[in-house]
């Protein structure tokens, strides 16, 4: 079993911040090698640089009918209904692409729902599939399972439904991953997976955490957190932002569903992880977009939690911090404009988490 997708937004770079084309070409080929064939990407991805970098290293190297693309319309950007067409013809021409396998509403949320419902984004996804131009259609989703039950009883056009699952939100009151999947199954739409590794955080657990799972098998975590969502019966893609040829390597082996017993396992592993994790942060970086001081968010809160992990490290981690604090801002610029609050697809207190950082650091 492999239900693997491979994700566009975490992609390998070279130390001047660019993409390094010729790794993720040899990741692309040997993904596809391997038996993978659906890519997800999106219009605001490393600021435009996704698009363009599927395009370089599968759509100009390989044969179209080899693989499935996903893309989706930045639906919280989209202001009058020409906007609608503009950003996806600038989608076909970045991804040099004249359909899209998939094609998806990015980010629906309460107040992105409601952009979406004033222009009419889910007629046009309808048009674009009747004219040819699209195969199935759906949205990659954040928010409650009550408003997903809501979006889907009105569209039941909804082919798709993007999903963030992994095994330490799928009873997070805040996520609720396991309602929205459970929602999803039923009104019978097809689930792809985001964040099974939540970010790269699940690869780097507690020790005791750790070493729980190592007493069961020798399987990596990035392993155990795969394997439990593509345990999932309606998941039919994983999506996973790979950035190495390692990470290719070890996410394209045969998988095997997880037992009733290792599922009680994951579960101690998630109270151990939710113990001892300060901020619950993935890095999508969707908060810095929006930062009016230019605060880096992501980059703050790893530090953070890793100081509260191990606080007899803080003279170790004090450096970090000044020196980024430097180079960008400190914690204690924030203007507390909730800007980045509205954006954080975790729902995440980062105003508060601001201080915090600002009281353990300056």
């Amino acid at each position: 079993m492999n239900k693997m997708g491979f994700g566009f937004l975490r992609l390998p770079q070279t130390d001047d911040g660019t993409i390094n084309g010729t790794l993720l070409n040899q990741m692309v080929d040997a993904f596809l090698e391997r038996g993978g064939v659906y890519f997800d990407t999106a219009y605001t991805y490393l600021n435009g640089q996704s698009e363009t970098a599927l395009r370089e290293a599968l759509v100009k190297r390989h044969p179209r009918e080899r693989f499935q693309i996903a893309d989706k319309l930045p639906s919280w950007m989209v202001r009058s209904i020409q906007d609608r067409q503009r950003y996806f013809t600038e989608q076909q021409e970045r991804c040099g692409v004249d359909y899209f396998d998939v094609y998806l509403l990015h980010w629906l949320n309460q107040r992105n729902y409601e952009i979406c419902e004033r222009y009419d984004e889910f007629t046009f996804l309808q048009e674009l599939k009747a004219k040819g131009k699209v195969g199935k259609i759906g949205f990659s989703y954040h928010d409650s399972a009550a408003l997903l039950d809501e979006i889907l009883t009105a569209h039941p056009e909804t082919e798709i439904v993007q999903l963030q699952i992994n095994y330490l939100d799928w009873d997070s009151a805040a996520i609720e991953s396991r309602k929205c999947y459970e929602i999803a199954t039923r009104h019978g739409k097809s689930v792809v997976v985001m964040e099974p590794i939540k970010g790269g955080t699940l690869t780097k657990l507690p020790p005791k955490a750790e070493e729980l799972f190592r007493a069961y098998c020798q399987d990596s975590p990035a392993r155990w957190a795969l394997r439990f969502v593509q345990s999932l019966p309606q998941a039919d893609i994983v999506l996973s932002g790979m950035n190495s040829m390692e990470q290719i390597l070890e996410n394209m082996e045969d998988v095997k569903p997880l037992t009733v017993l290792e599922q009680t396992v994951i579960r101690q592993v998630a109270h151990i992880i939710e113990e001892e994790t300060a901020v619950a942060c993935t890095g999508c970086q969707y908060c810095m977009a929006t930062c009016p001081k230019g605060i880096p968010i992501p980059d703050f809160f790893a530090i953070y939690n890793a100081c509260q992990r191990d606080p007899g490290e803080k003279w170790k981690i004090q450096p970090i911090y000044q020196r980024m604090a430097s180079d960008y801002a400190k914690a204690s610029d924030c203007i507390q404009c909730g800007q980045c609050e509205s954006h954080c697809p975790q729902r995440l207190m980062i105003i508060s988490h601001l201080k915090e950082v600002a009281g353990t650091f300056e």
